[in-house]
């Protein structure tokens, strides 16, 4: 299990195919977790970050700001479905060996409570639920800081040679 180290000196940048090829998905995930690799541009842009990895299982973390704000007073929906597509996906990818890449094909997400400020940190957890040669699924949680569930879902991803 590899679990989140601050890196401040790594900004958030794409890994070039050359630097991952070689590594499994759970290795590459947690060279991400602990800092040896950058979090990806869009943890920045959503405020967002890998904090846990295991095999098959996946934990992000993150604050929702002003700037997720829709214009009914409330963080856009497009917040919980972008952290946990991020979250269910990379549990897939922490099962698959060197040179096997994926990417959602399908994203089923359920808001089951409105996301503010006042939610404060958040915490998406996910799984495996299948894990086949070509298809993987995985199921997902989003939590607020109180314990409350935010939203929920599910992921197909296509598993291929990269």
């Amino acid at each position: 299990m590899a679990t989140a180290s601050s890196n401040t000196a790594n900004p958030p940048r794409v890994i070039a195919a050359s630097e991952m090829k070689h590594l499994s998905g759970f290795d590459f995930l947690t060279a991400i977790a602990t800092g040896e690799f950058p979090q990806p541009p869009i943890a920045a842009l959503m405020d967002f970050r890998l904090t846990k990895v295991e095999s098959g299982s996946v934990v992000f973390e993150g604050t929702p700001g002003t700037q997720h704000y829709n214009p009914i007073g409330s963080v856009h929906g497009g917040f919980a479905a972008t952290v946990l597509d991020s979250v269910m996906a990379c549990s897939v990818h922490s099962t698959l060996p060197a040179g096997i890449g994926y990417t959602t094909v399908e994203l089923k997400v359920n808001f089951v409570r409105a996301i503010t400020l006042e939610t404060g940190e958040v915490r998406a957890e996910s799984r495996v639920i299948h894990q086949g040669s070509r298809i993987a699924t995985a199921e997902g949680q989003l939590h607020g800081a109180d314990g409350k569930l935010l939203a929920h879902g599910t992921t197909t991803c296509l598993i291929f040679p990269m």
